[in-house]
């Protein structure tokens, strides 16, 4: 397979529009058979139901070239799946688990050409979305829906390695108790815009949203599960029924057992244990940058410094990042069922 002419090694995290993309209308009670198109443009009513009432849900995921050649998907069955819970969440017709891996496959397939080549640290980006299409002016779910996915290739979220950043506690919450926070819903995101810029406007890489009922527990950043490494080694992952069930999580929680020997356990962590100093290690994990160091959380004020430092990586958190990549890129073998391959 011939790849665009790309320069690869200068790729950022951003939009690029592929040759291909896939398509399937939800109408009269059931999905159409979907088609590859070329076409990247969508025509919707002023009143469509996505526009009034954001009922829409999406989800990411990525294609890479391995060490020998192949093209493959890290689990997406598990997106899949996430994406039907989500649908379900917001009154949404389910796009069936087989159809979603058959559409992902068409579509990088159809796509080959711009999914990066190995040892490039780039990769392409998927990015599976639904949406109510047909007009609504009450409040309800719409008729007709929409189910799409494109590509974009992208570079490393990190150019030069993962530094540890400075992340702060957020005055906003992130999601309601009982609310959507569970679900990988747009309307999630379109509440942590302000926040995030507001971080960003005083100098912090991101927010740590804590439990929006009490307040005293941590939950998860705008973009990211949070995992943190204990005195002894061990991984503590926050526990909540607000937080997003990420893939990249629940994945390194099997690869810090399995593969590093690892104690792993979920629970409620604490603002006042990790202010303590309870860990010593801390990591924001998402399909992006798979982890993102934190060096130091900010309190309103006071910092929370990690022993890891502010220079790179902290020990435990690199290990658990490369095994999880070699797994992606095929230098480490894959528990079975993690690589969907491309053919």
């Amino acid at each position: 397979m011939i790849k665009k002419d790309i320069d690869w090694g200068n790729l950022g995290f951003g939009y690029i529009k592929t040759d291909k993309r896939y398509v399937s209308d939800y109408k009269d009670g059931k999905w159409d058979d979907g088609r590859i198109t070329e076409d990247d443009t969508i025509t919707l009513s002023e009143c469509a139901c996505v526009f009034q009432y954001a009922q829409t849900v999406f989800e990411g995921l990525k294609a890479y070239t391995t060490k020998d050649g192949k093209t493959v998907c890290f689990r997406p069955d598990l997106n899949a799946e996430r994406m039907m819970t989500s649908a379900e969440r917001l009154e949404m017709p389910v796009f069936p688990k087989e159809r979603f891996l058959d559409a992902v496959r068409q579509t990088v397939k159809a796509n080959e050409e711009y999914v990066p080549p190995y040892g490039s640290g780039a990769t392409l980006y998927i990015r599976p979305f639904m949406f109510g299409s047909n007009p609504v002016i009450g409040v309800k779910p719409a008729d007709e829906y929409q189910f799409r996915i494109f590509t974009t290739p992208v570079g490393p979220y990190f150019k030069g390695g993962a530094k540890p950043i400075t992340v702060r506690i957020s005055d906003f919450d992130r999601a309601a108790p009982h609310g959507t926070g569970d679900i990988k819903a747009g309307l999630n995101y379109a509440m942590s815009l302000h926040a995030i810029v507001d971080a960003h406007n005083e100098g912090y890489a991101e927010n740590i949203y804590l439990d929006p009922g009490s307040r005293t527990k941590i939950e998860e950043t705008g973009g990211a599960n949070i995992i943190f490494i204990d005195s002894d080694g061990n991984m503590v992952t926050p526990k909540s029924g607000s937080i997003l069930p990420s893939i990249t999580r629940r994945s390194l929680m099997v690869v810090a057992e399995k593969y590093l020997g690892m104690k792993v356990t979920q629970r409620e962590i604490t603002l006042e244990e990790v202010a303590g100093g309870a860990f010593k290690e801390c990591g924001l994990c998402g399909t992006a940058a798979v982890i993102s160091p934190v060096g130091c959380i900010n309190d309103h004020g006071k910092e929370i410094r990690f022993a890891s430092g502010m220079e790179e990586m902290g020990e435990v958190t690199k290990k658990l990042y490369d095994t999880l990549t070699g797994i992606q890129m095929g230098t480490i073998e894959a528990p079975e069922g993690w690589i969907f391959e491309i053919d």
